[in-house]
């Protein structure tokens, strides 16, 4: 028997995800939850084998979860998401995920990547250029941003201004705009404009 618990905040997802899976006689969902905070309190007490999470979620994202859970369990992670983009993916393989999951291709590829992770390989859906993802991920220009900067490239992609950002991030709204001017000629990129198309395409799943 495998053990299954699902991180996802659209709860008829959640539900259409229970009762598909546990169309198998092999696999029973232990529980659900609708962010990464909550998630961490049912392990506290569940014994799952499998966590399948969705990234962009509210109060702690798949990202966050999928870090939280691999400094503290043996547990296996599946991102099951829309997104498709490298930054999302190559974010969650560093987080520690076992498995990348689109929530476009069909349910028996989801079966297919419990089945891999339990075993102990790592799957990712087969419609993702594994290849070209590792290539950017080499590649990725972020490298070169520092731990603030790239904090304020994920708010930026949530379409906030320098001054939600400072509000939230405590500091100066001028100390925003420093890091925003860093990031742009560290990027190569014309203006402000181009950030933010920037910090969208890297950064679309933390997005509202």
């Amino acid at each position: 028997m495998i053990f299954i618990t699902i991180a996802e905040d659209h709860i008829a997802l959640s539900d259409g995800l229970k009762v598909f899976l546990e169309q198998d006689t092999d696999i029973e969902v232990l529980g659900t939850a609708q962010n990464g905070k909550d998630m961490l309190e049912l392990l506290e007490y569940l014994k799952p084998q499998v966590v399948l999470t969705d990234i962009n979620m509210p109060d702690m994202n798949g990202v966050e979860l999928c870090k939280a859970i691999k400094s503290k369990y043996d547990i296996k992670v599946i991102a099951l998401s829309m997104f498709d983009n490298s930054g999302a993916i190559n974010e969650m393989v560093q987080a520690g995920a076992d498995g990348y999951i689109l929530k476009i291709s069909p349910l028996t590829e989801l079966k297919k990547a419990i089945v891999e992770v339990v075993a102990g390989n790592n799957y990712y859906d087969s419609a993702i250029d594994m290849n070209l993802i590792n290539e950017n991920s080499e590649q990725q220009p972020e490298k070169k941003l520092s731990r603030s900067e790239t904090d304020i490239l994920k708010l930026i992609a949530q379409g906030k201004t320098s001054a939600e950002i400072a509000k939230e991030r405590q500091t100066a709204v001028s100390t925003v705009a420093k890091h925003r001017k860093n990031m742009i000629h560290k990027l190569s990129l014309a203006g402000k404009n181009e950030l933010y198309k920037y910090a969208l395409q890297r950064y679309s799943h933390y997005s509202n």
